[in-house]
């Protein structure tokens, strides 16, 4: 089992920036990918970001150029850099990780899921 806990969100102004983290526990060994996620109220969760085991990164078209994920291996902590925000980012984000061999960037392709960190972006 992998534990995955999000912190970092909060309510921000447009154009600003918040960092969002998520910490593992568990069996962090068998984690092929790991990304974060979002839901927007009344709407379905969607890819954001994702690391492969190796490093490679992937973005939603979305995100891409203002977001940025990264890992801190030795401190097994998962983290989402979110600059430039608008109001459409706000959504409850979501820690996800992966333990198949070939995973999807898409939500059904995860595994593990944390209780997710919500973000607000005022106009």
């Amino acid at each position: 089992q992998v534990q995955l806990v999000e912190s970092g969100g909060g309510l921000v102004q447009t154009g600003g920036s918040l960092r969002l983290s998520c910490a593992t526990a568990g069996s962090i060994f068998s984690i092929n990918a790991m990304g974060w996620y979002r839901q927007a109220p009344g709407k379905e969760r969607e890819f954001a970001a994702a690391i492969s085991r190796e490093g490679n990164t992937y973005y939603a078209d979305s995100v891409k150029g203002r977001f940025t994920i990264s890992r801190d291996k030795p401190k097994n902590t998962l983290f989402l850099q979110m600059n430039s925000l608008k109001p459409e980012d706000t959504a409850m984000y979501y820690c996800a990780a992966c333990r198949g061999l070939l995973c999807g960037l898409g939500p059904g392709a995860m595994d593990y899921w944390g209780k997710g960190t919500l973000v607000t972006v005022s106009t």
